[in-house]
């Protein structure tokens, strides 16, 4: 298996780049204003915040995704098929916006709509990128669509998925450098069954990494040059990164640039990862590994560098079942928590809490619950939080509050 080479030029730019923006540059909403009177202010202790959440739609059909528009609206992905919209100051649309069902296959828990963002034009061109299981047996399938016009739809990418109905992946997301990002899930069932965590050959259990702005050959898209196995004999070039079981959500800090990924465990561990720019290429593990435990030896190589999570939890003692990955926090509402990365668990709605210290590791914490049965967490245009709830079927609010610390011996005032 190919090493990657290091590119220590383009490391230490984004190490620059990452300080300044920690340090030195106040708050920045998803609109890019900066908040305003907060430059002076420092995120506290994890353990001095915690989350609130408020209902603000009811009546969704299995919500599974969710992404701001630059109008104010978020757009609601329904598993079956369909696209509606939500405004904080008119409420849930009655109709959908898009409606993808005739394309859709629904066949199993885990199929459907999956994943939806706006093309960084979407202002001047109203294109989503979608990523959905596809008719007749569950390709899954990325492709863009005009909002409103699913005649139009256009085909970009497609990997084969037809054995088993589950780990579909399906999350889309543009970096800060104009790539979109698509994950994939390992191929289903249980055991990494067709071993396709670390097999470079296949997109399944990948995060791949394409340029939608053109075209290359029959392609619709190109292969950005700098892509880690462009020259590996025998992969995909399209991979980004690999070593993934589920890889249901992940988001990109809008800040530096790096991928944080919820990927969902076995019956063990969950775990999330956090892979900066720099880190195209990066094993993380499946299914040699679950977490940082060894789950199946037989896929370990010596020679292969595994990058660990930055933060998992068991199963046991937490009731967690599913991790769902979520957001950096860079809103204004709540400078004290800007740059807080947060998550949940399906089954055990938790509100996990991971930041990175400036001397190096994480600080983590359990700040809350999310409503039940979260599927996924986004912003707004101007970087609040929200949560969608699966068979319930609501949109909730998400906001910090912040915890005092108690005087030692003494209780928690809020």
């Amino acid at each position: 298996m190919s090493r990657r080479r290091r590119r220590p030029a383009t490391r230490l730019a984004w190490l620059l780049v990452l300080a300044l923006s920690t340090f030195l540059l106040p708050p920045v909403s998803a609109a890019g204003t900066a908040a305003a009177g907060t430059s002076h202010t420092r995120p506290v202790p994890l353990t001095e915040l915690t989350v609130v959440s408020e209902q603000v739609a009811f009546g969704l059909q299995r919500p599974i995704a969710l992404t701001g528009l630059p109008d104010g609206r978020m757009l609601i992905a329904e598993k079956n098929g369909t696209v509606r919209a939500y405004h904080p100051d008119t409420g849930l649309a009655a109709e959908p916006v898009l409606d993808l069902t005739a394309r859709i296959d629904t066949s199993d828990n885990e199929r459907g709509l999956l994943g939806i963002t706006p093309a960084p034009n979407f202002t001047r061109t109203g294109i989503l990128y979608v990523a959905y299981t596809s008719l007749p047996d569950g390709t899954l399938t990325l492709a863009r669509v005009p909002l409103g016009a699913p005649d139009r739809l256009q085909v970009l990418l497609t990997q084969e998925h037809s054995e088993y109905g589950n780990h579909n992946g399906g999350q889309v997301a543009f970096g800060r450098d104009g790539y979109l990002y698509w994950s994939l899930g390992d191929g289903g069932h249980a055991n990494d069954p067709f071993k396709a965590g670390q097999d470079l050959g296949t997109l399944l259990g990948k995060i791949v990494r394409i340029d939608v702005s053109r075209s290359c050959g029959a392609k619709p898209y190109c292969v950005p040059f700098d892509n880690p196995f462009v020259r590996t004999p025998g992969a995909r070039p399209e991979i980004w990164l690999y070593g993934l079981r589920n890889p249901w959500r992940f988001s990109v800090d809008p800040v530096d640039g790096s991928l944080w990924i919820g990927d969902v465990g076995q019956g063990l561990v969950e775990e999330v990862n956090h892979i900066r720019p720099w880190q195209g290429g990066a094993n993380l593990g499946w299914s040699c590994r679950e977490g940082t435990p060894v789950f199946d030896p037989e896929q370990c190589r010596p020679d292969v560098h595994y990058t660990d999570p930055v933060f998992e939890y068991e199963h046991f003692g937490t009731d967690g079942c599913s991790v769902i990955g979520g957001v950096v926090y860079r809103g204004f509402a709540t400078p004290e928590a800007w740059g807080t990365y947060v998550a949940s668990d399906y089954c055990s709605t938790l509100a996990y809490a991971v930041r990175p210290k400036p001397t190096g590791g994480y600080e983590t914490a359990t700040i809350g619950r999310f409503p039940t049965q979260p599927t996924a967490i986004a912003t707004d245009v101007h970087g609040e939080l929200y949560v969608l709830s699966d068979l319930p079927g609501w949109l909730s609010r998400v906001r910090f509050e912040r915890v005092q610390p108690a005087p030692e011996g003494g209780a928690t005032n809020r």
